[in-house]
């Protein structure tokens, strides 16, 4: 017997493998337990919840890159032949004459010449002058443009958050440049690469021009885009506004058709798609619509245990539609509320987000029956953003919940990897890179051991040798190398 309700059993309180995990086989026609197959398998086909405690294996160390190796430093723990170097950290000096800044968080890596790696960098920086890279006493100001910053907070409190490149050596494993790439933005916290080459930097900020006792110049809440460049230049802080303002995470682009799909991070935020009016020139405007489950109208996939909303399943597929978002640039901030009671879904915090497999990955932070956390697919219909998408619409279906700390929590910013694998931050104080196959099986790719911290902005680089990962409240950027699947 089980309940309806398809998550992996939590809190059985028997024990659990330290660094891999478990799988539960279940059957809808009898009760079953474990077999000796080893990890957790979480993913499109579904497992039920089961009333009496299931028999837990072995972990199977065929999945994944097995157990996780001491770190005799004490920073981070990773599987057998994976070693680390700490390639950045806060107050470095960069080549621009500024400062590393404070709380790196999401990524992404652009290919350079010869082995070369670009690698943006968003900060996750309001006003505090301990994160800046100007300096304690905003001595180095001056060496930027005033023209330059987006928001200069009247030159006492410029917003610092923004991003900086590195250009690293893949061949060399040594940081040749390091510069600031965007100035004056306001908590930079995901974002998305893009076909043609450019970072699209998010604000998860919704300050109004006025606040900060008068000192902030501009409206924030929105999208921002650098290019990935060897030569250390600055981008112009021209704020993407048709793309909608709220609190933003992460974007992600299908290279098939241009069209950029969003996150929110609010408890009852949406997911949006961008359809550009001139694909690779975001600044010319376009449509922003928000997700619509078809059969279900302001459906809430949270799936939260205290809520007596209907539960989503795991793995199955509902078909969606788009609602056209009026009064993007929403000055009261109700984007969300307002599409809420059109008819659009509501999400549980919507962070990391990926294209991948030619599929869209999307993480709910705090979503799921335990509030653990969700992870989402979205596979775009075959005529998608045209006018005849609703004949194959695209689906959206929840490709993860564990319900279970041990397996993953708080997930955050994501990737895929080039064997196909998403692999995510936690959003903890102990917190890991976890990978999920695409059979839904999960297990842990590093532990952070060394500082009370999340991890954030895993990405590859474009060779896929080098995985890259920021430790936010320890201010490090880290490379991880080591055997890699390719494929």
């Amino acid at each position: 017997m089980y309940l309806l309700h398809p998550t992996f059993f939590a809190d059985t309180g028997l024990p659990l493998a330290n660094n891999n995990a478990i799988m539960l086989d279940s059957s809808s026609s009898r009760r079953s337990f474990l077999k000796t197959s080893g990890v957790a398998s979480l993913g499109f086909l579904g497992l039920y919840q089961f009333v009496n405690h299931p028999l837990l294996a072995a972990p199977d160390r065929s999945i994944g890159y097995g157990e996780l190796v001491k770190d005799p430093k004490g920073i981070l723990n990773l599987p057998k032949g994976f070693t680390y170097q700490i390639i950045s950290r806060q107050g470095d000096k960069m080549s621009d004459g500024l400062l590393v800044p404070a709380r790196p968080d999401g990524m992404a890596t652009f290919r350079g010449r010869g082995g070369r790696v670009i690698l943006i960098r968003n900060h996750e920086n309001g006003t505090n002058l301990d994160h800046s890279a100007f300096g304690k006493q905003n001595e180095l100001l001056g060496l930027v443009d005033k023209a330059k910053f987006y928001d200069y907070g009247k030159g006492i409190a410029p917003q610092l958050g923004g991003t900086t490149t590195l250009v690293y050596n893949e061949k060399t494993g040594v940081v040749e440049t390091q510069y600031l790439s965007l100035a004056g933005t306001a908590r930079n916290c995901a974002g998305g690469m893009t076909p043609w080459g450019t970072w699209i930097t998010c604000e998860e900020n919704t300050e109004r021009a006025g606040g900060n006792e008068g000192k902030t110049e501009q409206d924030h809440g929105y999208n921002f885009e650098v290019k990935a460049s060897e030569k250390p230049y600055m981008a112009d802080p021209l704020p993407l506004r048709a793309m909608g303002r709220f609190n933003h995470e992460a974007v992600c682009v299908d290279p098939s058709t241009n069209i950029v799909y969003q996150t929110e991070d609010r408890p009852d935020g949406l997911i949006y798609r961008f359809l550009p009016n001139k694909g690779g020139q975001l600044l010319k405007g376009g449509k922003l619509q928000a997700l619509v489950i078809k059969e279900q109208k302001s459906c809430d996939t949270r799936n939260w245990e205290r809520l007596s909303t209907p539960k989503l399943p795991i793995g199955q597929k509902y078909a969606v539609e788009w609602l056209d978002m009026a009064d993007v640039e929403s000055p009261k901030d109700d984007l969300r509320l307002r599409g809420f009671e059109l008819g659009a879904a509501r999400f549980a915090r919507g962070e990391g987000m990926w294209f991948g497999n030619k599929e869209v990955y999307f993480a709910c932070t705090n979503g799921g029956l335990k509030e653990k956390g969700q992870v989402f697919r979205y596979r775009p219909s075959a005529h998608e953003g045209t006018p005849r998408e609703s004949e194959r619409p695209g689906t959206v279906e929840i490709f993860a919940e564990p319900n279970n700390s041990d397996l993953m929590k708080s997930c955050d910013n994501l990737t895929v990897a080039p064997w196909g694998d998403v692999v995510l931050c936690e959003d903890t104080p102990h917190s890991f890179l976890v990978g999920i196959t695409p059979k839904g099986e999960l297990y842990h790719l590093a532990e952070n051991v060394g500082f009370q911290s999340e991890m954030a902005g895993g990405v590859f680089s474009p060779s896929g040798q080098t995985f890259f990962v920021n430790i936010q409240e320890a201010n490090v950027t880290i490379a991880i190398t080591g055997p890699w699947k390719t494929a």
